[in-house]
């Protein structure tokens, strides 16, 4: 099942970000709708790619990416994020921002954070959802969490690649 982002959660983190996106590659994880990589190439992003492994997810976000007309700037991978994330990294995929919201029972932000290191540019960001009984650390390998929010049982907590090792 499908949990978009709530308005006002999207809302704040683009406020948090910053209003534009001019020519980000993004990369939208778990991204159900894909209404956060969608967000960002509305606001000048240059490149999305949106991953998915739900077939209800994927369909969404194939109808939305061609509702808005980003079918140029976008790209939907139907993989589980695990496999999308190799396979980025084997094709040489960079990416400036990256958006991830894992089921929550999924506990998955640490896992995430990792994972996606060697896919973003250097100081990139990465916009993590998660449950809020699930307490990121502040650093995470090269991650320096910057910003967290909490709306009710959901907590958006935003990192910053650095070039310091942990």
């Amino acid at each position: 099942m499908t949990r978009p982002t709530a308005d006002r959660v999207r809302e704040t983190i683009f406020n948090v970000l910053g209003q534009t996106c001019d020519g980000l590659r993004v990369l939208d994880l778990f991204a159900g709708t894909g209404a956060l990589g969608l967000e960002a190439l509305s606001r000048g992003a240059a490149q999305a790619v949106l991953v998915d492994s739900g077939r209800e997810a994927v369909g969404l976000c194939r109808e939305n990416v061609k509702a808005l007309g980003f079918e140029a700037r976008a790209r939907v991978i139907a993989a589980p994020v695990t496999k999308a994330v190799e396979q980025l990294a084997t094709e040489g995929g960079r990416f400036e921002l990256v958006f991830s919201d894992p089921p929550y029972a999924a506990r998955a932000g640490v896992e995430v954070l990792t994972a996606i290191e060697p896919l973003v540019t250097a100081e990139g960001v990465a916009v993590i959802e998660h449950g809020a009984d699930e307490a990121l650390p502040e650093q995470v390998g090269r991650w320096q969490r910057l910003d967290e929010r909490a709306f009710g049982a959901t907590v958006v907590s935003i990192f910053r690649l650095t070039h310091l090792a942990s």
